[in-house]
């Protein structure tokens, strides 16, 4: 399906980076493992990872090589790409899945807590996309596959800037499908639903806790893999700025947000119409303040 692709997988030391990662060499692509193997909060640096990761590769007779520039600035994101250019002479794929959490609730949310995810995740897909463009544009022909949550696209308590970065994600994959379509470059977003690193934190104290937490191990990385590996391939060069979620055995697809309702007033708006007559219309539609949990009530399939 991928043979003689090159794939770019950043974050793909461990979790739903390396199932995607493996399963792209599985297919036939050459891996660029991109990692820097910090915590989920983005402390420390190791190269363990993406070693884990090209020895999981290596046995399975696929190629790969490690690179561990960070994507959270325009010159990491650089040299990502021209790793893959001077080790393979081309890309064909890129993976932004790299990401870090640091939760905390709205009011007592520090400016660096902010900055630091938006960095990662936003900015980051940002950058490794834009330096693999100017390829794509070239070649005329690639793929981008973009993480998003679904803490951005419904909801979540305590993360303002992950939901904030992962929502625009969704915006940035849009626009990037709309902007090189004619350069036969595809873009498309996942909200992945997994188990690992990035979700262990999550406290199981309470019974109805305990139990979110069974159903939530029922969900591995690997689940998410397929989907991403098939996007990343010429057999959907038909599907493009499309936003999907894997949730165990589940594909969804999520609808972007369009008008569900106006209203009218041939004489124009003022600030008491608007209250007396245009909300009391409209509220009835209002988005509920759900959260992801709460939309996703039932167990894993």
């Amino acid at each position: 399906m991928n043979n003689g692709k090159v794939a770019i997988v950043s974050g793909a030391g461990g979790g739903i980076g390396r199932e995607i990662a493996l399963t792209l060499a599985k297919t036939g692509a050459s891996i660029v493992i991109n990692d820097i193997g910090v915590s989920v909060t983005g402390e420390g640096g190791s190269s363990s990872p993406a070693e884990e990761t090209k020895n999981l590769i290596e046995k399975m007779g696929g190629r790969s090589v490690i690179d561990t520039n960070s994507v959270d600035n325009w010159e990491g994101a650089s040299a990502i790409v021209e790793t893959a250019i001077s080790e393979y002479g081309q890309i064909d794929i890129v993976i932004n899945n790299a990401g870090i959490l640091r939760d905390t609730i709205f009011h007592k949310m520090t400016p660096e807590q902010w900055l630091s995810v938006i960095g990662v995740h936003l900015n980051g897909s940002f950058f490794l996309s834009r330096a693999a463009a100017e390829h794509f544009r070239k070649q005329e022909s690639g793929a981008f596959v973009h993480m998003t949550s679904t803490s951005g696209l419904i909801g979540n308590f305590g993360q303002a800037n992950y939901a904030a970065a992962k929502l625009g994600i969704c915006a940035l994959s849009k626009s990037i499908a709309l902007d090189m379509k004619r350069f036969n470059v595809r873009s498309n977003a996942i909200a992945p639903f997994a188990w690992s690193r990035m979700t262990n934190e999550i406290p199981a104290e309470t019974d109805e806790q305990k139990e979110r937490v069974a159903r939530l191990k029922k969900m591995t990385p690997a689940k998410n893999a397929p989907l991403a590996a098939f996007l990343a391939s010429e057999d959907a060069n038909n599907v493009t700025g499309q936003v999907f979620a894997v949730r165990h055995n589940e594909i969804f697809l999520f609808d972007p947000y369009e008008p569900i309702r106006s209203v009218h007033r041939s004489e124009g708006w003022d600030v008491e119409s608007i209250g007396e007559q245009a909300i009391p219309a409209l509220e009835a539609h209002f988005a509920p303040l759900t959260r992801s949990a709460d939309i996703f009530s039932w167990d894993p399939i």
